[in-house]
């Protein structure tokens, strides 16, 4: 089939979006979901995500329905009875409804595979712009991306021209609705520490966290440190024993709860990670910092957030808090 620009889709009514990990793409794809909500306010949107991320989704009001996948489980263990057992569930949950558009933003083979299951027309990034160029095969309709412009930019362009609207030209809304904290923290005058990353080469050293904690304590800003995984939260709880008063590491807890602590923050730092882009998505003032990776195409994106370094390139301390407190982390109203 011929892949083509669309340009004459008429107003849908049911949208689904395909974009099932990580937490930091995940976040990406939500001001997307507030343009499409701009443009068709009567539009129903549901969202196919990994079950683990799918607390994010659900805190925009303007998705009816998420349908959580264990896509990255499923491929481990293809084989299993279970694996099938609940690839079955999942087709029955995702063919409930008849969709309008289905919107491939993910451009991979798996996340096209899983899009044409729906009942709908599959639409997804052309061969040229799709991350892997046979995910482009399987859409009805391809639509070409600047791939060199930030991946929230990417979005929105790919949802512009497979719905037939003029690319948004706005900062960027991610609409998110902060939740409310089962538990709140000790202190009300606090910044959240994001430390921990998915790779080695990513993060920022432990000497630099501590020097911070104790910078931030001057400020009268006590520090919160989450983990993930028990390797984590001993290196929390080691940076948090080194600033000493005024320095708390976290349990481990669900994306949606430590969101809530994150909305009520004075400030965030943190290190390539999904959680830092969360943090800007609920527009507290943070700054990202990047020792591995290229901040013009995945750093992070609001109004109040600033990205620091880039490959090679570790931000020095100082530089980080005149990055903070220029975001307003130091203001109390």
């Amino acid at each position: 089939m011929a892949l083509t620009t669309v340009n004459d889709v008429s107003p849908p009514m049911n949208i689904l979006i395909v974009k099932t990990s990580s937490l930091g793409d995940v976040v990406h794809n939500l001001p997307m979901v507030s343009d499409i909500h701009a443009r068709f306010p009567s539009a129903q949107i549901d969202w196919v995500v990994e079950k683990a991320f799918a607390d994010i989704p659900a805190l925009h009001p303007a998705i009816r329905t998420v349908i959580p996948v264990e896509l990255r489980r499923w491929l481990r263990a293809p084989w299993q009875a279970r694996t099938w057992e609940e690839l079955k569930t999942f087709r029955r949950s995702l063919r409930q409804a008849r969709y309008d558009l289905v919107l491939d933003s993910q451009g991979l083979l798996k996340s096209a595979v899983l899009a044409r299951q729906a009942l709908g027309p599959v639409y997804g990034p052309d061969r040229r712009s799709a991350r892997e160029t046979w995910a482009a095969l399987l859409y009805q309709r391809g639509v070409p991306v600047v791939w060199e412009q930030h991946a929230v930019w990417r979005n929105r362009s790919l949802a512009a021209g497979a719905l037939g609207y003029p690319i948004p030209t706005a900062e960027p809304n991610y609409g998110l609705a902060p939740p409310q904290p089962k538990t709140s923290p000790s202190t009300t005058a606090y910044c959240v520490a994001l430390h921990a990353t998915s790779r080695a080469s990513k993060l920022w050293p432990e000497e630099s966290w501590v020097a911070l904690g104790k910078a931030l304590a001057q400020q009268g800003l006590a520090t919160l440190w989450p983990s993930g995984s028990p390797e984590e939260e001993r290196a929390a709880h080691a940076i948090a024993q080194a600033i000493g008063a005024g320095a708390q590491a976290l349990a481990r807890m669900s994306v949606r709860d430590l969101a809530a602590i994150i909305a009520a923050a004075r400030g965030v730092v943190g290190v390539d990670t999904g959680l830092v882009h969360l943090a800007a998505a609920l527009n507290r003032p943070t700054v990202g910092i990047f020792c591995d990776s290229d901040p013009k195409q995945t750093g992070v994106l609001a109004a109040n957030a600033s990205s620091l370094g880039g490959f090679g390139a570790r931000p020095s301390v100082e530089a980080v808090m005149q990055a903070l407190g220029s975001a307003g982390a130091w203001a109390t109203s």
